[in-house]
């Protein structure tokens, strides 16, 4: 709420802002249980600095209800300097106001049901493509294979391009992402100064495809020819530097953190094989030998469960910065115009009195008997895999796309399991990930195996 006149001594919130200059940057970005240390010693709301910036880190459903519903009112996006640095002025993710509604109604078209159902034969077949290789494999690092998997499929149906993973485009992406968030010192051996680099590789390469694209007679039927093709509501078209941007964007959200999420899928059904088996069970009423459709995916009902608590355990994102535009109160506590805030997913989705038992894994918990027993307040404010507000992820449909699809393949056709001596801890910046790669051995599946004597 506002801060009346009379309230304006309302105290700040307890913390500690660290060293003089870098304040808690070091540990924010080195330790993953940051906050968690910060909020068992202060609770729901503390002050820090980051980056030189006073930080109020806030978590709970009803302090994202608080934020996320007073976007432009009270709060206003922000992102680290690494990030605004890297992303481009004319970003989506950077605009705001009008002009951040007028574009996202324009991207917002790639995402809408007719398109997506035109992505699903290019998912499925760069899907089986990398099956049969990674059985060839046999044993395999699969992170680094999913990192690849996803921009393929992402470059493809963003950009047009072909294994976008074996070009030079993908080579300096790679490097770009490592750098979005880092500390923003331009060093030629700092990840940020790499990062520099590296965008401007990608800048050119972006703008040397959409010029092209635009003197062709066939635009094609991707997001990029939706997009030069597209015009607002004055009729102007996306200039090259803005289309630049916008594309750069979506392969980041369409790559990094659905990267995340499959993987995210792919640890835990190695480590709850009877969740496998009545994934596989579900798959079963479904002509396995036909191409999938959209009707077939929305029917997949306990998959979607799963894929819900997947990235209720590992979400993507952790979190989202805003800056504070006018002085307010929180729980008593004053949010002081002109302060950062950084409202957290991951700690809400950790949340005990949402989620009893918080730390197991179990899919039931979106079964529909199960979300019939929450508010719809608890439903928005509580599950944030893909933020909330207006600035929800506006690709989220693309993404929970391919994951079902992803998904839905490697249980009809496949089986995997953990090799041992690996550190399945998270590395959780600058999406989570496990430390060492997530290896695996990869293999048909065969029905008429004991999948889960074999893993218990």
């Amino acid at each position: 709420m506002p801060l009346s006149q009379s309230a304006d001594t309302l105290p700040l919130p307890p913390g500690d802002n660290g060293l003089p200059l870098l304040g808690k940057t070091l540990s924010f970005f080195r330790d993953p249980d940051f906050a968690l240390k910060q909020h068992q010693k202060y609770g729901d709301v503390f002050k820090t600095k980051l980056l030189g910036s006073p930080t109020l880190f806030m978590r709970g459903y009803e302090a994202n209800r608080f934020i996320l519903s007073s976007e432009n009112q009270y709060f206003e996006i922000s992102w680290p300097p690494s990030t605004k640095a890297l992303l481009g002025p004319l970003s989506l993710v950077l605009q705001t106001g009008t002009i951040h509604q007028n574009r996202r109604k324009l991207l917002a078209q790639a995402f809408m049901p007719r398109a997506l159902s035109g992505y699903i034969a290019t998912m499925e077949q760069i899907t089986h493509q990398y099956c049969d290789r990674w059985v060839k494999q046999t044993e395999l690092t699969w992170y680094p294979e999913l990192r690849h998997y996803t921009f393929d499929i992402a470059c493809k149906l963003l950009a047009g391009l072909d294994q976008g993973s074996k070009t030079n485009l993908g080579q300096a992406f790679e490097t770009w992402t490592e750098g979005l968030f880092s500390i923003p010192i331009a060093l030629p051996w700092t990840k940020f100064g790499r990062a520099k680099r590296s965008g401007d590789r990608l800048a050119q390469a972006l703008e040397a495809i959409i010029q092209q694209r635009q003197q062709s007679s066939e635009p094609g039927t991707d997001t990029l020819a939706l997009l030069i093709q597209a015009e607002d509501e004055a009729g102007q078209r996306l200039s090259i530097a803005e289309l630049k941007d916008q594309i750069l964007l979506l392969l980041f959200a369409g790559h990094e953190t659905l990267t995340a999420a499959v993987a995210a899928f792919c640890l835990l059904m190695a480590q709850h094989p009877d969740v496998m088996a009545k994934v596989r069970s579900e798959q079963q009423q479904f002509p396995v030998h036909e191409p999938l459709t959209l009707d077939q995916l929305k029917q997949m009902t306990y998959l979607e469960q799963v894929l819900r608590e997947v990235m209720r355990l590992i979400p993507p994102v952790g979190g989202s910065f805003r800056t504070v535009l006018e002085t307010c109160e929180f729980n008593g506590y004053q949010l002081p115009k002109g302060w950062m805030v950084f409202y957290q997913i991951g700690a809400t989705h950790q949340d005990e009195t949402l989620y009893p038992e918080a730390d197991r894994f179990e899919p039931e918990r979106f079964s529909p008997q199960q979300m019939q027993q929450q508010s719809a307040d608890r439903q928005k404010y509580g599950y944030l895999p893909f933020g909330g507000g207006i600035r929800e992820c506006l690709g989220k449909e693309f993404a929970r796309l391919e994951m079902k699809i992803f998904a839905a393949l490697l249980a009809r056709n496949y089986d995997w399991e953990l090799l041992p001596d690996q550190n399945l801890e998270l590395v959780r910046l600058p999406t989570p990930h496990p430390r060492d790669g997530l290896k695996v051995k990869f293999y048909p599946f065969n029905p008429d195996s004991s999948f889960q004597s074999r893993s218990s």
